[in-house]
């Protein structure tokens, strides 16, 4: 039973662009020699939270100073604003420490990176979107969480603050004073404290969470959410040909690693390499992906958020790419609806359209303008941050999905 678990996960791997990682044991056994810290040791990061930022955000919910705290955040937006005048001096001296880059981030990578991402724009926005989006829906802690806090009773909304997250990080210059990923990544820890504290009191998500301690949220959880979107989209660019230098790939990396410290990740949990990553890869995300009701649920909804727009395709066409993206079985287990004829053209005519687009055939092919109206559509969803152009505020939540 074991050797066929194991196979599964490593079928379920090579599908989501996870292919060449070994099938993990019972218990977390990724030693931090892999990391950028290097130590060699092997510590489950399930079992590590943020020691420095869930005591304040417990003592700002306990003392009701959150909503003072989001009106004077509304104002802080970009990298290189003053800290927010109004708040409580604990939360500014807890600023004070964190609103900056870490020692060992490389501005020279980072730079890179951007030009990355807008070289990559189309199908990182693609993979962003319609894979890591659904993706995160059979991530069992994740869909849960998602679901029984305060977002979850709002997906538009949920789904506009997902893609500030992206945006920000994708942008030109998302870590320099005129960015906003710095900021973003703040408020997001800060975001992550809050339902820490909130969701162990409802009921309802005790009742079907397997989080350790009942405490969502923890290292862990952080580092599956990066599999799901960086060691995933690397992945499948890589499976797709997409060309890439080994110093954009490792720019790209980097971006992540900097994005991980910034929400809190330990850097003995943040890989050094993609290799690294991948391993770390088969214990953190794919052995875990697993239906629930609440994420057949939510994926219903992103599909429908991205129904909304004219994306030139049926809505048939636009489940069965998310099925590509992703394998059947996950397909299956969120009962996406079969289109047979669109799965047909989508299996020869993606290969097709890629090809062509990075000039490595001559030839358009059939279905070209269909396909690219689909992911340029996909592409200004994001961009639009699943809403409007304006900046969509990420604010620390009060309570939980109401009835939870």
């Amino acid at each position: 039973m074991q050797n066929l678990s194991r196979r599964r996960a490593l079928t379920l791997g090579a599908a989501l662009g996870l292919a060449g990682v070994a099938a993990p044991s019972a218990a977390w056994a990724w030693s931090s020699a892999g990391s950028i810290a290097a130590t060699d040791t092997v510590t489950d990061p399930w079992g590590v939270w943020d020691d420095a930022t869930d005591p304040l955000v417990a003592s700002l919910l306990q003392n009701g100073q959150v909503p003072a705290v989001n009106t004077a955040f509304s104002k802080w937006i970009k990298n290189g604003d003053p800290l927010p005048s109004g708040i409580p001096a604990a939360l500014t001296t807890y600023l004070q420490q964190h609103n900056r880059l870490p020692s060992w981030a490389d501005q020279t990578k980072l730079d890179r990176a951007a030009q990355f991402n807008k070289r990559m724009s189309m199908y990182l926005f693609l993979l962003y979107g319609l894979g890591s989006g659904i993706m995160s829906t059979v991530i069992p802690r994740e869909a849960r969480n998602v679901y029984w806090s305060q977002g979850g009773a709002d997906m538009q909304d949920r789904a506009a603050k997902t893609f500030t997250y992206g945006y920000d990080l994708s942008a030109p210059d998302a870590f320099k004073p005129s960015g906003m990923f710095i900021t973003t990544s703040n408020k997001t820890r800060l975001t992550h404290a809050a339902v820490r504290h909130l969701l162990p009191q409802s009921a309802k998500w005790r009742a079907v969470t397997d989080d350790q301690d009942f405490i969502p949220i923890s290292n862990g959880d952080i580092l599956i959410t990066f599999h799901s979107l960086g060691t995933y989209v690397h992945g499948k660019l890589k499976s797709w040909g997409i060309r890439m230098s080994a110093a954009e790939e490792d720019a790209f990396l980097h971006m992540w690693q900097v994005a991980l410290h910034l929400l809190g990740v330990r850097d003995d949990f943040i890989p050094a390499s993609w290799a690294a990553a991948k391993q770390q890869s088969a214990y953190a995300l794919t052995p875990l992906l697993a239906p629930t009701p609440e994420g057949i649920d939510l994926a219903d909804i992103l599909l429908g958020l991205t129904s909304q727009i004219d994306l030139g395709v049926t809505k048939g066409f636009q489940r069965e790419f998310a099925r590509y993206l992703l394998s059947d079985r996950i397909g299956d287990w969120l009962k996406l609806p079969r289109d047979y004829a669109a799965r047909t053209l989508i299996e020869v005519g993606w290969p097709a359209y890629v090809a062509f687009r990075e000039g490595l055939s001559p030839i358009m092919p059939t279905g070209f303008s269909m396909f690219d109206r689909f992911v340029r559509g996909l592409a200004m969803l994001f961009l639009n941050n699943g809403t409007s152009a304006t900046h969509t505020p990420i604010t620390i939540p009060t309570g939980n999905r109401p009835g939870a």
